[in-house]
């Protein structure tokens, strides 16, 4: 799959989930906004659910990892999986993508 920057707004794409040492390949869909409440950039999004299942097997809901792609890296967490099995992915501070 190669690698979608979405209008400055987010990132589709490969990428890998880094939690202690294991490393999993996924597709994941980012999105990014600033929350002039807090000052903040918030990036979430989600995992590929034919991704989540391998990830499913290294790492567990409510995780801290590292999310690399091929624009940068940033540290976010992982949530519960949604109805459709994907994994919740979001973070704080600056994205793994151009914001």
């Amino acid at each position: 799959m190669t690698p979608d920057l979405l209008d400055g707004e987010g990132y589709s794409g490969p990428a890998q989930v880094v939690v202690d040492d294991a490393e999993v390949e996924v597709t994941v869909d980012l999105r990014g906004r600033f929350e002039p409440l807090d000052g903040t950039f918030h990036w979430y999004g989600r995992v590929d659910p034919t991704s989540s299942g391998i990830l499913a097997e290294t790492v567990r809901s409510g995780c801290e990892v590292r999310v690399l792609t091929t624009y940068g890296e940033a540290g976010g967490r992982l949530s519960d999986r949604d109805p459709w099995g994907r994994f919740r992915l979001a973070g704080q501070g600056r994205p793994p993508f151009p914001s």
